[in-house]
C-alpha cells in the first residue's frame, strides 16, 4: 500500500495545525458559524443531530493494522467506543467533541491518515474494488490509478470549491464491484491489444435525481488519465450550476447538454492540456505501481489444499456455510479472500466497536500480511488468507462477531445512519434494518433466496444507495411522521439499473411484512435458481405491486 513520504507528512501536519488554530478561534468567538462552516467541512467535520460527526478518509478502502489500532484508540479515547464504515470505504465517528477534533486529526496523522476532502464541494475519496490485486477477473490492478487520482485531487487549487461534491470510482475487473456507473466519474480499466487504457463514464449519481453514467470515451490511453479527468472537472467547474444545490451535480449538466455535447467540450478542453504537466510518464506510472506489489505468497499444492479445506467443511456445517458465503476466490493457488461481516442481527450495518477494530488488526497481522480493506457494502475484507488457515480464522472471527454467514444475502444490507444521527434524514434507518434482520434471521431461508441486495436510506441523499438495491427502502416524511417508500429492481453492477417505486409508502411497522410479500412472490415466480433481480427483470414491477397492495378478502 502507498506510504507517505516527507512531503505528505508535512502537508498533513500543516493542515492539522491550521485546523487547530481555526477551531480555537471559532470556540473563542473569533470566527462566526458561517466562517467556520467551510473550514470544518474541508476537514471532514459535520454537525449532526446530536453531536459532531467526523469522517476519516480511507483511500480506496485500504488499511494497515497500525491504522486500525489507532482508529480503535481514537474511538475509545474521544468517542463512545465504536465507529461506522461507510459506502465510500471511509470510517465515521459519531460522537467526538468539537474541541477534541484537532487532537484526533493529529493522532491520525501519526499513522498516515487524515479527514481531508471527506466532505464539502470537492473531489471526495476515490473508491475501488475491495478485491483489487487478487480477483480472478482482474484486467489490471486499479489501486495505482486510485492513488494517482488521490494525489492529483487532494488540495487541487482549482477544484476546492466545485458546484457540488464530486465522486470518482475505478474498476479494474470485468465485473464492476465499485459501482462506477453511479458516480460523477466512473473509470473502467480496459485493454486494447496489450495496451492498458480506460473507458470513462460521466454523470452518474444517486440522490434526488438518480442517473446512470454515460460513456464519453471508450478508450483513453493510460498516460492520459489525469489530464482527461482534469478536463472533465474543468468543464463541470465552469458550467455546473451554482444557483441551486439540487441541480448542481455534474449529472444535471451532462443531462442538460447531452452526453455527446458534454464529451465534445471535454475533448476540446483536453486538447489544450493533454501534453502538459498532468501527462503520466512511464516513470510516474511505474512509481505508482511500485507500492502495490504482491506480498510474499507461499507455494501450495492447490489440489491438496482444497481437498483438506473440503474435508473441514464436510465435518462442520457452520464452517461450510461461512466458507460458501464469506470467502472469495484468489488468483494465487492456495489462498482466498475473506469478508468479515459487520452485520449480525441487532447490530447497525457497518458499526464496529473499538475492540473489534483491534481484532481486525490482529486478524490482518495473523492471516493477511497486516492489511485489511473497507468495502463499498460496509464490511471488511482480508484479501490474502491461506486456505489452510481459514478454519482457524473463522473461529477467531466468530469470537469477535465477524462470522455471520450472510454475505450477499438479504441481511447483508447497506444502511445509512439515518435519523438516529443525521440531521438531514427524514426517517430512521437502523430500526428498519434491525426489524428486517430479526424477521429473516434464518440462514436456510436466506440461502434459498440467494443473492439479494437490500439497501436503506433515511432520506433522498441516498447515502444507503437505495436506488441501486434489488430492494431499496427510502425514509420519507409525511406531516412529521416517518414512512418508508419501497423500490425494486436497482443494480450497481455492469448492467446497472435504477429501482422503480412500488407505490405509496408504509409505516415502519409494516415494512417487514411488505418485504415478506415481495419475497413470497419472488419464490413463487422464479425459475430454478434464478436470482431475484433476474426474476424482477423478467416479470416486471406490476406483479409485486399487486401482491403488496392487494386488499385482504
Amino acid at each position: 500500500m502507498y506510504r507517505y513520504d516527507d512531503r505528505d507528512r508535512a502537508i498533513i501536519n500543516d493542515r492539522v495545525a491550521q485546523f487547530r488554530g481555526q477551531t480555537e478561534r471559532y470556540l473563542a468567538g473569533e470566527l462566526s458559524e458561517e466562517q467556520f462552516l467551510p473550514l470544518r467541512l474541508q476537514n471532514g467535520l459535520y454537525i449532526q443531530r446530536l453531536a459532531p460527526m467526523l469522517r476519516i478518509a480511507v483511500p480506496y478502502g485500504l488499511l494497515n493494522s497500525d491504522q486500525l489500532r489507532r482508529l480503535a484508540r481514537v474511538s475509545r479515547d474521544y468517542d463512545k467506543g465504536y465507529a461506522h464504515f461507510t459506502t465510500r470505504q471511509n470510517l465515521q465517528y459519531n460522537w467526538p467533541q468539537l474541541e477534541d477534533v484537532p487532537a484526533i486529526l493529529a493522532e491520525l496523522a501519526e499513522v498516515e491518515m487524515h479527514a481531508v476532502q471527506t466532505s464539502g464541494n470537492c473531489i471526495r475519496n476515490t473508491t475501488s474494488d475491495p478485491y483489487a490485486g487478487i480477483a480472478l477477473d482482474e484486467i489490471a490492478d486499479p489501486r495505482p490509478y486510485c492513488e494517482l487520482i488521490r494525489q492529483w485531487s487532494t488540495f487541487h487549487p482549482e477544484f476546492a470549491f466545485l458546484p457540488r461534491k464530486f465522486k470518482i470510482a475505478v474498476s479494474g475487473s470485468e465485473q464492476d464491484r465499485a459501482a462506477i456507473r453511479v458516480h460523477d466519474i466512473g473509470v473502467q480499466i480496459v485493454k486494447r491489444g496489450e495496451a492498458i487504457g480506460f473507458q470513462v463514464l460521466v454523470g452518474g449519481g444517486q440522490g434526488r435525481t438518480p442517473v446512470i453514467a454515460e460513456t464519453i470515451r471508450d478508450f483513453l490511453p493510460e498516460e492520459d488519465l489525469l489530464s482527461y479527468l482534469e478536463a472533465i472537472v474543468r468543464v463541470y467547474n465552469q458550467l455546473g450550476r451554482r444557483d441551486n444545490k439540487y441541480k448542481a451535480r455534474i449529472k444535471i449538466l451532462v443531462k442538460a447538454l447531452g452526453p455527446e455535447e458534454f464529451g465534445r467540450r471535454v475533448e476540446e478542453e483536453w486538447q489544450q492540456i493533454k501534453d502538459g504537466v498532468e501527462k503520466l510518464t512511464p516513470e510516474a506510472l511505474q512509481w505508482a505501481k511500485s507500492f502495490f506489489t504482491a506480498p510474499d505468497y507461499k507455494t501450495f499444492d492447490d489440489a491438496a489444499s482444497t481437498a483438506a479445506l473440503q474435508q473441514q467443511a464436510d465435518s462442520d456445517k457452520a464452517f461450510a456455510r461461512w466458507l460458501e458465503r464469506n470467502t472469495y476466490p484468489h488468483r494465487v493457488p492456495g489462498y482466498r479472500a475473506i469478508k468479515l461481516s459487520t452485520k449480525p442481527t441487532g447490530v447497525p450495518p457497518g458499526d464496529v466497536t473499538d475492540r473489534q477494530l483491534e481484532a481486525i488488526a490482529d486478524l490482518a497481522d495473523t492471516f493477511s500480511f497486516g492489511e485489511a480493506r473497507a468495502t463499498h457494502d460496509q464490511n471488511v475484507v482480508l484479501a490474502d488468507v491461506e486456505q489452510g488457515q481459514l478454519y482457524e480464522l473463522w473461529q477467531q472471527a466468530r469470537k469477535h462477531g465477524f462470522a455471520t454467514p450472510n454475505i450477499g444475502t438479504l441481511t447483508d444490507m447497506i444502511c445509512c445512519p439515518g435519523g438516529d444521527y443525521c440531521s438531514l434524514a427524514n426517517a430512521k434507518s437502523i430500526p428498519v434494518a434491525e426489524a428486517i434482520q430479526r424477521r429473516f434471521d434464518d440462514v436456510d431461508y436466506l440461502y434459498d433466496l440467494g443473492d439479494l441486495n437490500l439497501n436503506i436510506s433515511g432520506c433522498m441523499n441516498a447515502c444507503g444507495h437505495h436506488h441501486v438495491g434489488h430492494i431499496g427502502i427510502l425514509g420519507v416524511d409525511k406531516k412529521g411522521e416517518e414512512f418508508y417508500q419501497i423500490q425494486l429492481g436497482g443494480s450497481a453492477s455492469n448492467e446497472a439499473s435504477l429501482a422503480k417505486v412500488l407505490g405509496p409508502s408504509f409505516s415502519r411497522a409494516e415494512v417487514p411484512d411488505v418485504i415478506s410479500k415481495i419475497l413470497d412472490l419472488y419464490v413463487e415466480q422464479r425459475r430454478a435458481e434464478e436470482p431475484f433481480i433476474d426474476t424482477y427483470n423478467r416479470i416486471g414491477l406490476q406483479p409485486f405491486k399487486e401482491r403488496v397492495y392487494a386488499k385482504a378478502s
